[in-house]
């Protein structure tokens, strides 16, 4: 069992950056896959990124050359850095891991098994 902490939330103004980070408490972190999905009031949750567990990334198109998500394994962390946010990124965004999403598809919220309570993201234009 893993569990997945967000935290780094916040309101800011587009242009604005933030850095949202993922705490797991799981002993060996590494040997999983992270995703981060967000999810917006009346709309489905939509994929964002995610990283292998051997540090390969996958991004959704609205926000590649944006958004960067990186890990640190030794301290079983995830993060996602969004640069140049816009008012359209304004959304609840989860973290989620799973033992083997890039082979069973990194952007489908079902191949992943854990899942964090949330951060929420607010974006002012």
């Amino acid at each position: 069992q893993v569990q997945l902490v967000e935290s780094g939330g916040g309101l800011v103004q587009a242009g604005e950056s933030l850095r949202l980070s993922c705490a797991a408490s799981r002993l060996t972190f590494s040997p999983y896959d992270t995703g981060w999905f967000r999810q917006a009031p009346g709309k489905e949750r939509e994929f964002v990124g995610a990283i292998s567990r051997r540090g390969v990334t996958n991004y959704a198109d609205s926000v590649k050359d944006r958004f960067t998500v990186s890990r640190d394994n030794g301290k079983k962390m995830v993060y996602l850095q969004m640069n140049s946010l816009k008012p359209e990124d304004t959304a609840r965004y989860f973290c989620a891991g799973g033992a083997s999403t890039f082979v069973s598809g990194p952007t489908i919220p079902q191949n992943y098994p854990y899942w964090g309570q949330g951060t929420q993201v607010t974006v002012s234009s």
